[in-house]
């Protein structure tokens, strides 16, 4: 067995919506354990407020994966780097009453939450390809939601729904990109603290969360940041296609 096993150290990691939540988490773990790490948001104070809190080999580019040119705009600003690691995090969550659910809702969920990772996935090839013809494999990881794989108790319809469709296109991309040894995998989050479930839960609800999860806890920086390092090392070389919860068994084991 190799002792680099789970070593992601000079791998070159793009995070998207990484100034926050899981996505700061991910980034985290990642520029922690010696991979050079590119973080991506709306706000380019944000973005390089954390590159430099990253420390040495971060770096810090502000895009608008909302924008219909987002994603080619990011592809191309770092066109010149290594990426060996995609990380497809962005997302926004909508929630209304089912006959009160707007248009507008699904058209910015569903753009944001999974059209955006699928154009910056096909932008990024390239960039991808490159990292297999280097040092023979590339990872994306596409960040979906445990409520993509049950029925939620909130009326999130368009965030369910696109997470749900995140988990399957997952699944399509890792079928066609096998041969070409780039690896396609999601985890599936539970409920971590982040702003987005600061909005969503009053503080009765993270409680009954807790107490409904059989581990009796929320999710933490290192259970999410340590799915994210164990999909893009060695060790899950011949992983793909495969959509994991981290979600203290509050979905899988109800």
């Amino acid at each position: 067995m190799s002792r680099d096993l789970f070593d992601v150290a000079g791998l070159h990691v793009l995070v998207t919506g990484a100034t926050q939540g899981i996505g700061r988490m991910i980034a985290e773990g990642f520029a922690g354990r010696g991979a050079a790490v590119t973080v991506t948001s709306r706000t380019e104070s944000d973005c390089t407020a954390l590159a430099e809190a990253l420390g040495e080999g971060a770096e810090a580019v502000a895009v608008d994966l909302s924008a219909d040119d987002g994603a080619d705009a990011l592809a191309a600003r770092i066109a010149e780097r290594p990426l060996d690691v995609l990380v497809n995090n962005a997302g926004v969550t909508w929630g209304a009453p089912l006959e009160e659910y707007p248009d507008h809702a699904w058209d910015r969920v569903i753009g944001l939450n999974l059209k955006a990772p699928f154009k910056l996935t096909v932008a990024c090839l390239p960039a991808l390809r490159r990292a297999v013809r280097r040092r023979g494999r590339a990872s994306v990881i596409n960040i979906g939601s445990v409520d993509g794989l049950l029925v939620p108790r909130w009326e999130s319809y368009a965030y369910s729904s696109s997470k749900a469709a995140m988990h399957h296109l997952t699944r399509h991309l890792a079928k066609r990109l096998a041969p070409e040894q780039i690896t396609v995998n999601a985890v599936a989050p539970g409920v971590f603290p982040s702003r987005m479930t600061g909005r969503a839960f009053t503080d009765g609800e993270s409680a009954e969360i807790v107490g409904a999860t059989p581990l009796g806890r929320l999710g933490e920086a290192d259970d999410i940041a340590g799915a994210a390092l164990y999909l893009a090392s060695p060790a899950a070389g011949w992983v793909t296609g495969v959509v994991l919860p981290v979600d203290g068994g509050w979905g899988t084991l109800r």
